[in-house]
């Protein structure tokens, strides 16, 4: 089960708020506060496909390049030692630090998937 809505290419996380008795959401990967809320699982959904909606038209009418949520670079920080030995090991296998942490990415979410595929009975 996922608590996660996307629309046209934006993500969201969703919580309950018990005191005020309402869905509240928020869009993430952009700098942009993109923040909705509803009171139903159906008006949750509308109201998020509103603000993405109405955030693309601001970006437009203002002439500003809406934020893409995922660009293909991120930083990271690990300590020095952890550093030194992901670039040794890049290096004896004759590839770039960011090469060798792209394989490792790749490894680790397609293990992650692989574990989601099994089924427990």
């Amino acid at each position: 089960m996922s608590s996660m809505l996307e629309y046209r290419g934006y993500h969201a996380t969703v919580e309950f708020d018990a005191e005020d008795n309402i869905f509240v959401g928020e869009v993430f990967g952009t700098t942009d506060s993109l923040n909705f809320h509803g009171s139903t699982v159906e008006e949750l959904k509308k109201m998020f496909r509103q603000c993405i909606d109405n955030y693309l038209e601001l970006c437009e009418r203002i002439g500003k390049e809406p934020d893409k949520e995922f660009r293909g670079t991120f930083n990271i920080r690990i300590s020095p030692e952890l550093h030194k030995k992901a670039a040794l090991a890049a290096a004896e296998q004759k590839i770039t630090l960011n090469q060798y942490v792209l394989k490792a990415i790749n490894r680790s979410v397609e293990d992650e998937n692989a574990n989601k595929e099994k089924v427990t009975v």
